[in-house]
Parts: C-alpha cells; structure tokens; sequence
C-alpha cells in the first residue's frame, strides 16, 4: 500500500504549472522582504554572529555576511520568520515559505542554479509541506508541534533532493534522515526560538539532501512507516492527494499577510479595509470570529506594541485612526495608550461564532446616526496574481522603504540568481 512517502517521492519531479510558479515567485519575494527587514532585528545579533564565526562558507546571509550552506539555511530561516510576517497556509496552520525557501536558496548557490530552478524546486517544497501538513492533521499541532518545522523540514527536504537531482533512493533516504530531525514545539511561540523553529527546519532540508547525496541511508519509510515520525508524533494519517497535472495544487491557496499582525484578525482588518470608515462615524462596533482566535489575538486592554499585534479591540482603533496595521513601527507601546484609540477600544466588543470558518470575519458597525453597517471578509477569497503583486509590493515598501523594494520586486522576476541575493544585502 502507497504512503505518503511514496506520493511525496514521485511528486518529486513534477512539472510545476505556471499558475504555481507564479504564486511562488510572489513568495519568493514576499520571503525576501521579510528577510531583509528581519535581519534588522537586533536581538538575533548575537545568534547570527556566533553561528557565522563557525560555521564559515560563500552563502548569502540576510542582511550581510556568509556561512557554509546548512549555517546559512539556519540564519535565513530564523531571520525571515523573526517578524512573523511571512505567508501562511491555513489548511496545514504553517508557515511554508521560510522553511522551504532558505534551503534552496543555499543549495540553489552550491550548485549554481538560476532563479527559475530555484522557484521550481521551492513550488514543490511548500506543496510537500502544506501536504504532509494535511497527513499529520490537526492533532499534531494541537498537541504541541508547531508545523512550520515538523511538515516545513520535510518539505525543505523534498525540495533540496529536488534541487540536487537526487534520485528516488536517495531522496527516500532523505526523507528517513530529515524523520530523525525534523521538530518544533508551540511552546517556542513568543520567544526567539519560534523564528529558530524555522530555521532548524531549512537547516534540516539541507542536511538530510547533502547527507544522503553523500551515501548515508536511513529508515525505508522514516515519516509514514512503522514508528516512523507520523506515528511517534500524533499524525492522524489523513488521506492527501497530491497534485497531478496543473489542478488543485495547495499553494495556489496560500494566504500572505498585508497587516504586521496576528493572521487571525486579517480577516476583520481586510473588512475595515474596504469599508474606509472613520472613528468618528462609529459608535459601537461588534465583531464576530472562529472561535479558536478567541484565545489567541483577542487582548482587551494591550499595554505594548507586541500585545497590540495580538488585539482586534486595538488594531481595529488603529485603522480607524488611519494608522497602518501593515507598518511594523505603528505596532508601539505608546499606540496602546492613546486616549483616542483607548476610547474606541471601549466600543468594541467581540464573540466567537462557530459558523464562521479561521478564515473568516463578520463585523456590525453601529454608526453615529443610529444606522447598522454589515462587513464581512474572508482571506480565501481569490485574488489574482497582479492583485496579490500589488498588495505585496505594498508591503515591502512599508518593510524596506522605496527604492530598495523596488529593486528586490525586479530582481525576483529575473532568472539570474547572483542579481537576486544582491538584493537580500542591507546597504
């Protein structure tokens, strides 16, 4: 009987649709822009130097400097995931881009690959891990594994192997190595070692590729098979099809984020959005949500600019007072103590509702005339590639200022490597 493994390894030398490819050159780009302003992080200074000093190698590090391929796969990972502003994938709840993209951006270097093979390899990566994401299911992440780093090491692992040539063999046996390394643990969230989960899971993709190239074997089945990774780790087995042909690929509904926030108050954000409402035609505003972020991003009374990221009560003051919610520097401790923004506060109230899907948001605005305004949003609603090309080019302009999010937005639409991780250096 085929497993997982099994479909993985014949996924493995799909040919990639252009509606993918497309979806994951935006990602690609996306990742960058969240690399390079992460990279200004100064709390990963020490981290990033440390590893470095070690570890030395030609490989291009966000914001400056090089490492051997795994060293640099690690920094990467972390310094892209530091803002937890990269994309996101709802049905496997991971972050795919930042596990996948820095082990074949450091493999894509070592081989000399150009931009096209590098966006090929890493398409299959985040379709990989969004799918093994899936296999694992929702008792994996609930009982305390954060799927950015189980799924996401496998993933990075698929593309690696991809961007070797490796064969069947020898990528099976890279899926085995990367069973025995793969991990990551929701505990981490809110410390510096959740962006570190990340980068463990890039490291691993590249180890394990690099490790059975050179001839190292391992478990026949490492990640489905008897007390294999699914089985030790609370994967519920589910039944994933993995794409064949150019239909149903996963990554086409892969959700970027366009506010420097929890993902689940995007869907309230976007629904304000469009509504372009001030704070002075509200008089009270009711908002309704997936009951599962009632626990997470649901801070009445915020006192930083972090508990702010995790408050509807607060960003939706915020853009009410037409400060951006996509902006890392609106997110302050002063923001939250605002007597304008404290006031609307108190007009806000919000519930849970079991209709909705963590997609979704419904909002009743109460406006100063006594009048009810209805909004509603859900991130999974399509967006075409220029649409969701502007939105992002946004967002790096807010991140990296004009011209450099400019020069990174054409580097990423060319084929020649060199011109593009030119772009991931802070000048």
């Amino acid at each position: 009987m085929a497993t997982i493994t099994d479909g993985l390894l014949a996924f493995a030398t799909t040919a990639v649709p252009a509606d993918a490819a497309g979806m994951m050159r935006l990602s690609l780009f996306d990742w960058a822009a969240c690399g390079v302003a992460g990279a200004q992080e100064t709390e990963f200074a020490g981290f990033r130097s440390t590893q470095t000093a070690m570890n030395p190698g030609p490989h291009v590090i966000l914001g400056g400097g090089t490492a051997n391929a795994p060293t640099a796969a690690l920094i990467n990972g972390t310094l892209s995931h530091a803002l937890d502003y990269d994309d996101t994938h709802f049905a496997h709840i991971g972050h795919p881009s930042v596990a996948v993209v820095p082990a074949v951006l450091a493999l894509a270097q070592t081989v000399g690959a150009d931009l096209a093979t590098l966006t090929d390899a890493a398409t299959i990566g985040v379709e990989a891990s969004i799918a093994v994401g899936l296999w694992l299911g929702r008792d994996h992440y609930q009982v305390g594994y954060h799927q950015t780093a189980t799924a996401g090491a496998f993933g990075a692992t698929l593309a690696a192997c991809r961007l070797l040539d490796l064969d069947p063999v020898q990528s099976r046996y890279a899926l085995g190595l990367c069973a025995s390394m793969a991990s990551g643990i929701k505990a981490q969230f809110g410390t510096m070692a959740k962006p570190l989960n990340a980068g463990l899971a890039a490291r691993t993709g590249v180890e394990a590729a690099l490790w059975a190239q050179a001839g190292m074997t391992a478990a026949e089945d490492g990640l489905a098979g008897p007390l294999g990774f699914g089985a030790t780790h609370h994967g519920q087995g589910a039944t994933v099809d993995l794409p064949r042909g150019s239909a149903d690929w996963h990554i086409l509904t892969i959700s970027h984020k366009f506010h420097a926030c929890c993902h689940g108050l995007h869907a309230m954000l976007e629904a304000l959005a469009t509504a372009k409402l001030s704070a002075d035609e509200v008089a009270q505003m009711h908002i309704r949500t997936h009951p599962r972020w009632m626990s997470v991003c649901n801070i009445l009374t915020p006192q930083t600019g972090l508990a702010a990221k995790f408050s509807y009560g607060q960003t939706a003051a915020m853009t009410l007072t037409g400060r951006s919610t996509s902006r890392i520097d609106s997110f302050t401790d002063a923001v939250t103590q605002d007597p304008v923004i404290r006031d609307l506060r108190a007009r806000i109230t919000v519930s849970e509702d079991a209709r909705l899907t963590e997609t979704q948001s419904e909002i009743a605005v109460t406006l100063a005339d006594g009048s009810v305004r209805h909004l509603r949003h859900d991130l999974m609603t399509p967006m075409t590639l220029d649409q969701r090309a502007n939105k992002l080019r946004s967002k790096a302009q807010a991140l990296l200022g004009d011209a450099p999010s400019q020069a990174l937005w054409q580097a990423a639409q060319e084929r020649d490597l060199q011109a593009f991780t030119d772009q991931l250096v802070i000048s």
